[in-house]
C-alpha cells in the first residue's frame, strides 16, 4: 500500500492507495521542518489510531511538505516517517511540486500557493524552477493567511482596525493583547496561529476595509512571486490554497489588472495528487 501526504504549515492530508484505489484518508496537524523534529512527527503519526495501524503495511510514502525545501530539512521528515513505516520506501517533497502536479493541464504555467504561507514556481510539466526565494512568515508569506492574520491582530491591538470590525473581532475572540502576545512569542507555530486569524477576514470579506487589504496583498504577492517569471504574461498563473480559494474574485481582478492570465484555482491539491500517482503507476503498468 502507498501513503501520499501533502502537508501544509497548518494541516496534513494523507490518503492510502492500493491498486490504483483509494482505500482511506486522514487528516492530522500540518507537519513542517523548519518547526517540526523527528519526535514532533512520530507524535503526529502515532497520535492518529487509523495511521498508527498502517506501519507495517505501507511499502512506499509520497509525502509533499511546506518546509521540505533542502536535503537537510527533508531528512528530518524522512527519518521521522522511516522510524515508524520500517518497510516502506519514503520519498520527501518540497509542496511546490504538489502544487505544480495539482494544477498541470498539459502545458507550462506558473503554479502558486496562497494558504497559510505562500510561494510561486514555474512548471514545464516536468522540472520546476523557482525565482525568488520564499522567506516565510516574518519575512516573506505575501497575500498568505499570515500576512493577513499579521494585520488583523496588529490592526485590532493598535485600534486602528474600522469600529465594526474592532468590535465584532472583541465579540468574536475576546482574546487580550497578553494571550496574543504570548502565542506569538513564546508558543510554537507562531505561523499557524497568526494564519488562523484569516477566518475574521472571510467571515467579512465583503467589508470595504477587507477587500482593500486582501486586493494590496494579492497585488504585492503577484508583483512579488509571479512577475519574477519571463513568462508571467504568456502562460496561465494558477493556485492552491485557502486564501486564494475564497477570495478568488479579487485575485482575478488584480491578476486581470497586471496582464496576468488566471488559470486554475483550487482549495486542497491533495485529490488531483493522488490522481497524479495513480496516473503515474497505470502508465509504468502499461508502459
Amino acid at each position: 500500500m502507498i501513503l501520499i501526504v501533502e502537508s501544509g504549515s497548518t494541516k496534513s492530508d494523507w490518503v492510502l492507495v492500493n491498486d490504483s484505489q483509494i482505500i482511506d484518508t486522514f487528516s492530522t496537524v500540518g507537519i513542517n521542518p523548519y518547526f517540526h523534529n523527528e519526535e514532533f512527527i512520530r507524535g503526529v503519526v502515532d497520535g492518529n489510531p487509523g495511521l498508527a495501524t498502517l506501519k507495517s503495511q505501507v511499502h512506499q510514502i509520497h509525502f509533499y511538505g511546506a518546509g521540505c525545501s533542502s536535503e537537510a530539512l527533508n531528512q528530518v521528515v524522512h527519518r521521522g516517517l522511516k522510524s515508524l513505516f520500517q518497510k516502506a520506501e519514503v520519498a520527501v517533497y518540497h509542496d511546490l511540486k504538489a502544487c505544480a502536479y495539482a494544477l498541470y493541464e498539459g502545458e507550462p504555467m506558473i503554479a502558486c500557493i496562497l494558504g497559510t504561507g505562500s510561494n510561486s514556481c514555474y512548471f514545464d510539466g516536468e522540472d520546476v524552477f523557482e525565482a525568488v526565494p520564499a522567506l516565510g512568515f516574518i519575512l516573506g508569506d505575501e497575500g498568505s493567511g499570515s500576512y493577513y492574520g499579521k494585520q488583523i491582530l496588529s490592526g485590532y491591538l493598535y485600534h486602528t482596525l474600522p469600529a465594526d470590525l474592532q468590535r465584532d473581532f472583541d465579540a468574536t475572540y475576546g482574546i487580550s493583547k497578553d494571550e496574543i502576545i504570548d502565542h506569538v512569542y513564546r508558543k510554537p507555530n507562531a505561523n499557524v496561529y497568526i494564519a488562523s486569524y484569516m477566518r475574521f477576514f472571510v467571515a467579512h470579506k465583503n467589508h470595504p476595509f477587507v477587500r482593500e487589504r486582501v486586493e494590496e496583498g494579492m497585488r504585492r504577492f503577484l508583483k512579488i512571486h509571479v512577475l519574477c517569471f519571463e513568462q508571467a504574461q504568456r502562460v496561465p498563473v494558477s493556485f492552491v490554497g485557502s486564501v486564494a480559494h475564497f477570495f478568488d474574485d479579487i485575485l482575478s481582478d488584480v491578476a486581470s489588472d497586471l496582464g496576468i492570465q488566471l488559470g486554475t484555482i483550487i482549495r486542497k491539491p491533495i485529490d488531483a495528487l493522488v490522481q497524479h500517482h495513480i496516473d503515474l503507476a497505470y502508465n509504468k503498468i502499461k508502459g
